[in-house]
């Protein structure tokens, strides 16, 4: 059983709001910060009514000052810059022998900098980011990929197993990011060739109901496939993970690749037709709408 921690969260937004919400079902102490009053507005509506409350503070700085761990979930580098080491930010509170523990997707050298900074104030820095979409912060279903000493991800999996299906420690600080960056290389390639293929099948008069049953039994199963493929036959992409966020993770896929010395162009290549899709005005419909750049034949 879990011992209930004063733990503060910051970013309320599409995947912040639903974890910090199974924090205080776990019975978890939060003070939770979000730029917009308006996402703090939303977390009452969605989560008051079952009888969870938190604390709302005005500053980042202000939520982590009692807190044995922090959370964060914002957008970017810029953002996560600001919510810690900027003015207000959390370092300036959070006392020696703290946690940190990052959810935002960001560049691995962001993760580097940012364990080193808390490392010079006491404090253990876990780069976290997360897999499952909002779906699967909905449902505590997330799966959590961890950079950080093996001491500092020990002390966070337990808090953070009210929200996750799986962590897994994959290395020293920036290690989390660097596989969030495979994973979204993945998402990305699955995606392409799935709306090839939906579109092959519309074009040629087939059942989709029944190609879908006949292939996602083999080998080309995929979550995305699973998930998606009949809201992409119907034009539906008014959920899921915006293509400006996907652009944004694929940009430091692609620069972490290049520092490395590694050629990417599948990415590069579905990458650019996200960015199709964003001049055509889909900047936040759901990563399933690239098969909107793809005209329907038949």
């Amino acid at each position: 059983m879990t011992i209930p921690q004063n733990v503060a969260f910051i970013g309320l937004g599409v995947m912040g709001g639903p974890m910090t919400g199974h924090l205080v079902r776990a019975g978890h102490k939060v003070t939770a910060y979000n730029r917009s009053p308006q996402r703090a507005e939303k977390w009452c509506s969605a989560w008051v009514g079952e009888g969870l409350n938190v604390h709302f503070a005005d500053t980042p700085a202000y939520a982590a000052r009692d807190a044995d761990i922090v959370f964060i979930c914002v957008g970017n580098d810029e953002d996560l810059a600001g919510v810690t080491t900027g003015d207000g930010g959390v370092l300036s509170t959070m006392r020696g022998g703290t946690l940190l523990v990052d959810h935002t997707t960001v560049s691995a050298d962001m993760a580097r900098g940012l364990a080193i900074a808390a490392e010079a104030r006491g404090i253990a820095a876990v780069d976290a980011p997360v897999s499952g979409g909002e779906a699967g912060a909905v449902n505590g279903q997330l799966a959590v990929m961890c950079g950080g000493t093996e001491d500092a991800v020990e002390r966070a999996q337990p808090v953070m197993d009210c929200y996750s299906k799986s962590i897994v420690h994959v290395g020293p600080s920036g290690s989390g990011q660097t596989a969030k960056m495979a994973n979204q290389m993945c998402i990305a390639g699955v995606l392409g060739g799935l709306s090839e293929a939906v579109r092959l099948a519309q074009a040629a008069g087939l059942d989709l109901d029944k190609t879908y049953e006949a292939i996602s039994g083999g080998a080309a199963q995929s979550w995305q496939m699973d998930n998606r493929w009949a809201t992409m036959a119907k034009d539906e992409f008014d959920f899921g993970f915006a293509i400006d966020w996907m652009r944004k993770d694929l940009g430091y896929a692609l620069d972490e690749a290049k520092r490395l010395g590694l050629s990417s162009p599948v990415t590069a290549l579905v990458d650019q037709f996200y960015g199709d899709v964003q001049a055509a005005g889909g900047n936040r419909k759901d990563t399933s709408a690239l098969i909107t750049r793809l005209p329907k034949k038949g």
